[in-house]
């Protein structure tokens, strides 16, 4: 499986696994809280059809180093940032699902020059009016979270997800709970979790008036992707998005929960083809 590991400053030494297919325009998928490369599975081959399909583990999730350290949106996104200049490319456009999302507008809101446009899916929206959970909340708090953690096994991971989709398929759930499950359930990968819970709470709480400014600057063409039915990020939490981001629009499915790329993925595939792409590659 291929790996790249970064050079220079803050990500020098992080060692990043990732997924590449297709030829084309370059197109990057980024994972949400959890989620991993292969979780684009179903996406990748429809995307590469007509783009160069990049889709890397985060730092701290995945294959992908999880080193004690930062793992907010800034940090991410700064990783982010090292694996596009490893892998040569100069302009993107990119997809975010869920936290994805969030480093995704980071990331176009630090390197604007390198983002042509961004597909977000249930995707977290820094500066608006979401609100962790009360179980993100939970298990966001010190030692609380800990103890959590050292109940984490396969059973209580598939409850998890399943709630995330609005007619669960089992094997959907098996393979996002056991694939990579020893490298995503380490004592290390934990940590990092939980980091990122920490981190990523005081990002959207701390930083909410700065993110919404920033946003309502942002030119790249946005399209938000969101099931009427999650229950993760509600779906209002896109309807508000929209009127921040300039050139936003919205799309919509109903029966769907927080993972329209797997629920519903015909239908997204051939959305994010038109949005991101809307021609074929050179042949």
């Amino acid at each position: 499986m291929p790996h790249v590991e970064l050079r220079g400053a803050e990500v020098d030494g992080l060692r990043l696994h990732y997924v590449t297919d297709g030829r084309g325009p370059a197109v990057v998928l980024v994972h949400g809280l959890g989620g991993f490369a292969q979780s684009w599975r179903h996406n990748i081959p429809a995307l590469a059809r007509v783009a160069t399909v990049f889709a890397l583990d985060l730092p701290g999730f995945g294959l992908s180093s999880k080193p004690p350290a930062r793992y907010g949106l800034v940090d991410s996104a700064r990783a982010l940032h090292g694996f596009l200049h490893a892998m040569g490319l100069d302009r993107v456009a990119i997809v975010g699902h869920s936290l994805g999302g969030a480093i995704g507008l980071t990331y176009a809101l630090t390197h604007p020059a390198r983002v042509e446009r961004i597909a977000l899916l249930g995707a977290l929206v820094p500066g608006s009016s979401y609100r962790p959970s009360v179980p993100y909340r939970v298990a966001a708090t010190p030692l609380l979270g800990e103890l959590l953690a050292l109940c984490g096994c396969a059973p209580v991971y598939r409850a998890a997800i399943s709630r995330c989709f609005h007619t669960p398929v089992a094997a959907e759930i098996d393979f996002l709970v056991r694939e990579g499950y020893a490298a995503r359930t380490s004592p290390e990968a934990k940590a990092a979790y939980l980091a990122t819970l920490r981190d990523v709470r005081r990002d959207v709480l701390d930083h909410a008036s700065d993110y919404r400014r920033a946003l309502a600057t942002l030119e790249v063409p946005v399209l938000l992707i969101h099931g009427q039915q999650d229950g993760v990020v509600a779906a209002d939490h896109s309807r508000e998005a929209a009127e921040v981001l300039p050139r936003a629009s919205v799309r919509w499915i109903d029966a769907c929960g927080h993972f329209p790329q797997i629920e519903h993925a015909e239908i997204v595939n051939g959305w994010l083809t038109e949005f991101l792409v809307g021609r074929p590659a050179p042949r």
